[in-house]
């Protein structure tokens, strides 16, 4: 108790910059071990399995997807009206049960541990709120949020290095690996939520530019969702189908690496993500530079457009040979998430503050992922269970070429209304303030 208020005291009297590099790091920290849970069977390929003639590791990431999916549109409520007392022993108890899940999953018979993997993906889906939770509505919380937005890049290739070297080096089996590699960071998940929890509320200023962040009820989440309903289904409609993208290649880049033959490589995941995660980073964290609201919200849109023409040149480029194959998932995955970084709560950061409604970043967040997770499921069974029969490499290409095309139209179109609404409120707000200042004669 002692050293947790010593602790407190110590962090309330950092300079801003550094109380910015504390919550990122503690946040990346978190949430890099969270993936540690939830990643490392995808570098298992489960071969020769299968379960009413579909591949098992379909079912597998299916089943997980599903669970992820789920927890999203269960975390619109469950996130947005979290109080922050409850914050940091709810990240814990989550994880922890995650955890429980991969036991279950390994000492259960396949193909009836497939469940498990839907119980393992239902309470990971509520953690990126929780966390976020500690750093939105402050003048830095795009630099924090950056920080945290490339732990799910970097940590992806790095477990999954860890979970293909277990199997590889240790001989340990594919379904022992997921619970093994997630029991190397049980502790210092607890370790960094504890110091998370320690992070100062946003101060006065941070309040002034940025806007207040409370829990929101029903009430105000409905009225939310009427005052920007046309933006909303525009944006969601376009995250929905970057996140197809996404998830695609990093639950099955073992096929694609396989197919383009780097298989056995197991620092491939590593190699391509380090530089991904560097470059995303930069790109994002320089927004802090930005004090006007709006600005940044339209920048946002940008980087958005230039992350799917990245993407969309680099798959051209590599369908013509002009590039191997470790360029193309490089480039391919700075672009995607140059897209897909910015909804990850730095898209609506700006948003909320550039309107000053009452929300907060998990609300609107877990509306678009939840969305977008279904897109991934159903994704998943036009692939497998309906028949297309395509080999991975060719799909996944063939996606790029259709979904940037239209991520970049919608994203153009959402532009064009929050800007037109930006317009419709400052007209609004100057007509008050002169009623309200008029001295009748």
């Amino acid at each position: 108790m002692y050293t947790s208020v010593l602790l407190k005291n110590k962090i309330k009297n950092l300079p801003p910059w550094a109380l910015s590099v504390y919550g990122a790091l503690s946040a990346f920290c978190v949430y890099f071990c969270m993936y540690a849970f939830r990643k490392p069977f995808a570098a298992a390929g489960f071969a020769g399995l299968s379960f009413l003639g579909f591949d098992y590791k379909v079912w597998l990431v299916t089943a997980q997807v599903v669970g992820y999916m789920l927890s999203k549109f269960y975390g619109i409520k469950f996130i947005s009206s979290m109080k922050g007392e409850k914050r940091a022993i709810t990240i814990v108890k989550l994880i922890l049960l995650a955890w429980l899940a991969l036991f279950l999953f390994a000492v259960t018979p396949a193909p009836y541990n497939i469940i498990f993997l839907f119980l393992n993906g239902f309470p990971l889906g509520m953690v990126w709120g929780l966390v976020f939770s500690f750093l939105e509505g402050r003048k830095s919380t795009e630099f924090m949020g950056a920080v945290l937005s490339i732990s799910f890049i970097f940590s992806s290739g790095v477990v999954k290095s860890v979970g293909k070297s277990i199997v590889l080096n240790w001989h340990v089996s594919e379904m022992w690996m997921p619970f093994i590699a997630g029991s190397f960071f049980v502790i210092p998940m607890i370790l960094f939520t504890w110091l998370l929890n320690h992070i100062s509320p946003p101060t006065e200023e941070d309040v002034l530019l940025r806007s207040v962040r409370k829990p929101m009820t029903g009430a105000e989440r409905k009225a939310f969702i009427r005052t920007f309903l046309p933006g909303i289904i525009i944006i969601v409609f376009t995250y929905v189908l970057l996140t197809i993208l996404r998830d695609f290649r990093d639950n099955f880049s073992n096929e694609l690496w396989k197919e383009m033959g780097y298989g056995n490589n197991a620092a491939i995941f590593t190699e391509t993500e380090t530089y991904v995660s560097l470059i995303v980073l930069l790109c994002m964290s320089l927004l802090i530079l930005v004090k006007n609201n709006i600005r940044a919200f339209m920048i946002n849109h940008f980087i958005i457009i230039v992350g799917y023409v990245l993407a969309l040149i680099s798959t051209l480029l590599f369908q013509a040979k002009y590039i191997n194959p470790v360029v193309w998932m490089t480039m391919i995955g700075t672009g995607l998430y140059l897209s897909y970084v910015p909804f990850n709560a730095l898209y609506f950061e700006r948003m909320i503050a550039t309107y000053k409604v009452k929300s907060n970043i998990g609300f609107i967040m877990y509306i678009a992922d939840a969305f977008g997770y279904l897109g991934s499921v159903l994704v998943l069974f036009l692939k497998e269970f309906i028949g297309v029969k395509l080999s991975w490499t060719n799909f996944f290409t063939d996606a790029v070429l259709i979904i940037t095309v239209i991520g970049i139209a919608g994203t153009f179109i959402a532009a064009f209304y929050f800007k037109r609404k930006y317009g419709v409120v400052e007209k609004r707000n100057v007509e008050s303030a002169l009623l309200s200042n008029k001295v009748p004669v």
